[in-house]
């Protein structure tokens, strides 16, 4: 049996969006982001966007 070559491509999975949510709530995600509204070159309305994601485990305390 020959050896795989070392440039060789990994074998592509699929992966169902589910996971993916799933292994982002497990470890949790932060998402950034900014919008800039302007108009000739000027800036009318600067926007700042910060979300953390987590998901809670049964003992955590309902947020609301």
């Amino acid at each position: 049996m020959l050896p795989e070559p070392r440039d060789a491509a990994p074998a592509q999975r699929q992966v169902a969006l589910i996971d993916l949510l799933d292994r982002l709530l497990n470890g949790g995600a932060v998402l950034t982001g900014d919008v800039v509204l302007s108009v000739a070159d000027v800036d009318l309305v600067h926007i700042n966007l910060r979300a953390v994601i987590r998901s809670l485990g049964p003992g955590a305390p309902a947020p609301w």
